[in-house]
């Protein structure tokens, strides 16, 4: 027999999608979409670091769709007919008013800096902006996700920390663009997951995702279009 997951009492059908931390506001955009176009079903996100999300998915965790910050993570778990629908970059942020003056990444070293763990795509991408701009950073913690690095930016428990562009939008933040952001463009790719429970609803998402709709309240969240490329 085949069972259908639905919400408790509802009768709606639930569909799961794991996605990384940076697409919070953007995917929960999307999910009111979704959930417009089909009335019947329940789309639940799950948010966390794109590493986290993948060893869940690894260790046995069912999900219909995972869209992961970067490539590496997603060839972990997922077919290759992934496909990219979103680009981003690094800057810093700063508390408002930007207390401590930074100006750029060779500020950093002297100033209470967070940072994303290495394993974590966000962590990759400010080990190759370090590296490209000749800093040595030994930051005050690093995160399992780029939300929790904004947060104690935000609280004033940091004077800077690495994060998404489209992570200050709309925070209680300052955000300082450096150059070197351009050495480390996120692609970011989704894809229908091979025991997805409910695939055709699962590339139905994916179809939003990637459609002009889908585009453009990816946009409006500050992501750079998916043929954007590192130099």
């Amino acid at each position: 027999m085949l069972v259908t997951a639905c919400s408790p009492g509802s009768g709606r059908t639930v569909v799961t999608v794991f996605a990384a931390a940076s697409l919070t506001e953007s995917f929960t955009a999307l999910e009111k979409t979704f959930e417009s176009i089909h009335p019947d079903v329940d789309l639940r996100v799950n948010f966390a670091a794109s590493s986290a999300l993948a060893q869940q998915l690894r260790t046995g965790a069912l999900a219909d769709v995972f869209a992961s910050a970067d490539e590496a993570t997603m060839a972990k778990v997922a077919p290759p007919s992934s496909r990219v629908f979103a680009t981003n970059r690094l800057t810093i942020a700063v508390p408002s008013g930007n207390p401590a003056q930074v100006t750029g990444l060779a500020d950093l070293p002297r100033v209470v800096t967070v940072v994303c763990a290495p394993q974590v795509p966000c962590g990759a991408a400010t080990t190759t902006v370090l590296t490209a701009a000749g800093v040595t950073l030994r930051p005050a913690s690093e995160e399992q996700d780029v939300k929790a690095v904004l947060t104690k930016v935000a609280a004033d428990e940091a004077d800077a920390g690495l994060v998404y562009v489209t992570d200050v939008r709309g925070a209680a933040v300052t955000a300082i663009d450096f150059p070197e952001s351009t050495k480390a463009i996120n692609r970011y790719p989704i894809a229908v997951l091979a025991d997805a429970p409910h695939p055709t609803l699962a590339r139905e998402f994916v179809d939003l995702v990637l459609s002009p709709e889908g585009q453009a309240i990816l946009a409006d969240h500050g992501f750079g279009p998916p043929t954007q490329a590192t130099p």
